[in-house]
């Protein structure tokens, strides 16, 4: 029985925020735009507040001064970008609609990139991965770091503390997408999703779960280690509590998010790529409480 009395109204929002001629402005990449700026200024605020820098190892100097931030913006930036279309072509496209050819999500992915290679590169059409966003950021962080003779880690720490804020925007232009629905339930807030391939089924809200364990809890989670536990102080932690609580939470909502494609049984390609956000986790907390506490050096 299909209680629609019982479920929330899902709320259309036209995923175009407003057509300048031949440009169309979409809240998705506003959201994009959101994130980085936010960060950006929650960051400069990070480095000006000399309290935060008072202790060893940083002896009243933060790890990157404001015109360093900035610069590192745009390459996170491209990394973001780069990183997250490309980790979609090769963990979905290629990887996971290689095992399920006929999976509607796929739409003859991933033989339509022989056909038509452009689809490699059209994110307009949909399709970025977290991901692979996330290996691009750390790729841009460590490449940049390097070229401007900073501490990979301890940059890498900064960026941590901000990163669920663009993840929280990220999962609100989701939802307002109406795109990465969960899968079907009869809990009260369900919700009906206009897609023809969500089918006229009431699902979980699941993109909001996301914003809400992914963005604000691990926000306030890493904003709370910063200022108040000085996990910064232990170079590479901050990072390790990123990875680990996105891992966690990211492997929780894909219980209530329908799955893209069949991965392996019951294990989907998200949670997978979370294991291994877990593993690397594990990296940085032996990085920043074994090695460094042993005497190793944090720059990398």
């Amino acid at each position: 029985m299909r209680l629609y009395e019982a479920l929330l109204p899902y709320p259309r929002i036209d995923p175009v925020l407003i057509h300048i001629g031949p440009l169309a402005i979409r809240w998705y990449a506003l959201a994009y735009i959101a994130g980085l700026l936010a960060g950006w200024w929650l960051v400069s605020r990070e480095i000006a507040q000399k309290s935060l820098w008072a202790n060893p190892p940083f002896k009243g100097k933060a790890p990157a001064n404001a015109e360093e931030i900035g610069d590192l913006v745009v390459w996170i930036t491209f990394g973001v970008i780069l990183g997250g279309r490309f980790g979609w072509v090769l963990f979905y496209g290629l990887i996971l609609c290689g095992m399920d050819q006929g999976a509607a999500y796929c739409g003859g992915l991933p033989g339509a990139f022989l056909s038509d290679p452009i689809k490699i590169v059209a994110a307009w059409e949909g399709g970025m991965s977290f991901h692979g966003g996330l290996i691009g950021v750390a790729v841009a962080v460590w490449l940049f770091s390097r070229r401007r003779k900073l501490d990979a880690f301890r940059t890498g720490d900064l960026v941590a503390s901000v990163a669920p804020i663009g993840l929280f925007f990220g999962r609100i232009a989701n939802f307002v997408n109406g795109e990465l629905w969960g899968r079907p339930t009869d809990v009260p807030w369900a919700m009906i999703f206009p897609s023809r391939l969500a089918g006229d089924v009431p699902r979980h809200p699941s993109q909001l779960y996301e914003a809400g364990l992914e963005g604000l809890v691990l926000f306030a989670v890493l904003q709370l280690g910063l200022r108040k536990f000085r996990w910064h102080e232990k170079p590479g932690l901050m990072v390790a509590v990123f990875f680990l609580g996105y891992g966690v939470f990211r492997t929780f909502a894909e219980l209530y998010r329908e799955p893209d494609a069949p991965f392996l049984g019951p294990i989907t390609m998200g949670q997978t790529l979370s294991a291994l956000m877990l593993a690397v986790a594990a990296y940085f907390f032996w990085h920043a409480l074994v090695k460094t506490k042993a005497g190793g050096k944090a720059k990398a």
